[in-house]
């Protein structure tokens, strides 16, 4: 499944538009993870920890939208985007990403 950013894809032509597809993750932290985020906030730096959890739900996202697009009939995705959110009051440990974009039959 061809999955891009842009509204084309060069050298093929949308045949069908089929409709808005999504996919999205939800990951929970930790008490370790927060804790030495909470270092690296004071001393600064990056946080490897929380880079790979956002990669990791970004992945999974990813793989839930072209899912859906599979059963729609799609065979590539346009348009994608990402939306990032922290949820869970004030402590914000959990991390919400989603992944949306138009499911389309390629020409």
């Amino acid at each position: 499944m061809m999955v891009t950013t842009t509204n084309t894809i060069e050298g093929r032509r949308v045949a069908e538009y089929i409709g808005i597809t999504h996919g999205c993750a939800v990951m929970g932290s930790n008490l370790f993870r927060d804790f030495f985020a909470g270092i690296r906030d004071v001393v600064g730096g990056r946080v490897a920890s929380y880079e790979t959890v956002l990669a990791d739900a970004k992945t999974a996202a990813l793989d839930d939208l072209i899912a859906r697009a599979k059963t729609m009939g799609a065979d590539a995705v346009i348009g994608v985007s990402f939306d990032h959110d922290s949820i869970g009051g004030d402590s914000k440990t959990i991390l919400m990403v989603s992944a949306t974009g138009t499911a389309v039959r390629l020409g």
